[in-house]
């Protein structure tokens, strides 16, 4: 277009040089006079000098994550309202999350006095199949998560939806042993440490403890359920709550939100 304009203008006269310079000036008034219509010359155009974009691997609610069998891994029972003891030596009247722990499930969960899978005084206000996994997502002091915790934990950033309430209580996992599955909650920490998060989240072996090397606590309807005693050796995963199914477990498997 612009070299037929130039051939129009030549045919009558017009030297290609000043056209140039005419088109310059033409041209140099018409972005003045854009330039005149933004408040900042410096910016017309807002631009950002810079900028930083992050990204986070975020999965959606429905997200479904793929968990690993942890196998061979030796069991220990404790119990809710467990008094301190050689082998014991950090009572269970509390949680690493619930300082009122036995009041919060409504008292001893006596492992020898039993109701079917509940213990044979009173019906617990919260689900008897629970577990206890040596980490604590939660900083020592509280209100701060652990800085491991966001990279370290699959669902992490699903579910930290406060600052400082666990991301690991409550969760539901699956322990395997002969031909038996059973589901329980995660609601304490233990055995011994507060800190292996390689072995609970990256597959490595538990840390040494002098409970042979324990690396799952487990409560008495869990023990009842599969048939298990002290030092015997399962297989658990992590589990979506959707993906539990029916059993003496389900009273307390919420409806997802």
């Amino acid at each position: 277009m612009l070299q037929v304009l130039l051939a129009i203008l030549m045919a009558g006269g017009v030297s290609a040089n000043h056209l140039e310079e005419r088109l310059a000036v033409e041209h140099a008034e018409q972005l003045e006079q854009m330039r005149s219509r933004f408040k900042s010359l410096r910016d017309p155009y807002r631009i950002p000098q810079k900028a930083k974009v992050i990204v986070e691997q975020y999965e959606g609610p429905n997200e479904r994550y793929q968990y690993s069998w942890q196998r061979d891994i030796p069991v220990t029972i404790f119990w809710v309202g467990e008094d301190s003891s050689a082998n014991n030596p950090t009572h269970n009247h509390a949680s690493s999350w619930d300082p009122n722990w036995r009041e919060s499930y409504g008292g001893v969960d006596d492992p020898e006095n039993r109701n079917g899978y509940f213990p044979a005084t009173f019906r617990p206000k919260m689900n008897p199949f629970y577990i206890a996994l040596p980490y604590n997502d939660i900083a020592r002091g509280g209100g701060r998560f652990k800085p491991e915790a966001s990279k370290m934990i699959k669902w992490f950033w699903r579910a930290a939806t406060v600052p400082g309430r666990s991301v690991c209580k409550g969760r539901w996992v699956a322990i395997h042993t002969g031909h038996k599955v059973c589901y329980a909650q995660w609601e304490d920490c233990g055995p011994f440490y507060t800190d292996d998060y390689e072995y609970v989240f990256q597959g490595r072996r538990p840390k040494p403890n002098r409970n042979g090397n324990a690396g799952l606590d487990i409560s008495p309807a869990v023990r009842d359920f599969l048939g298990v005693k002290s030092g015997e050796r399962v297989s658990w995963k992590f589990v979506e709550a959707d993906d539990v199914p029916p059993g003496p477990w389900e009273e307390w498997v919420l409806p997802q939100g």
